[in-house]
């Protein structure tokens, strides 16, 4: 068994979003995604479907064809290779779940660049 909270010892930076790899278990990651108001996360893709769940504030997904406001108890699901970004339009706290097979080294790097 293994527990985590969402909302313990949350930080926030005006430069990049914050990652927090919450649980990693036999068949997910669940990943903390804590991102300060203007804060973004350019375009990229996965190579595995995703889930985002909005615990609070609301951000802007990107798309290639339109953006979507997300907000507090919003739930999306992506299926690979779809290019999307994040904008945070007021902080905000994302629970991201990726596949086992995912890795949160991508999902990093995204951030670096």
């Amino acid at each position: 068994m293994k527990i985590a909270n969402i909302f313990k010892d949350i930080t926030y930076s005006n430069k990049k979003p914050i990652i927090t790899v919450l649980l990693d278990t036999d068949f997910t990651k669940e990943i903390r995604i804590a991102m300060e108001k203007g804060t973004v996360m350019k375009e990229h893709k996965t190579l595995y479907p995703i889930v985002l769940e909005i615990l609070e504030g609301t951000i802007d997904f990107g798309i290639p064809s339109d953006i979507v406001v997300l907000s507090k108890g919003d739930l999306i699901a992506l299926e690979s290779n779809v290019p999307h970004d994040l904008k945070a339009n007021e902080n905000s706290i994302i629970r991201l779940t990726l596949t086992k097979h995912d890795n949160v080294d991508r999902v990093e790097k995204v951030l670096k660049s």
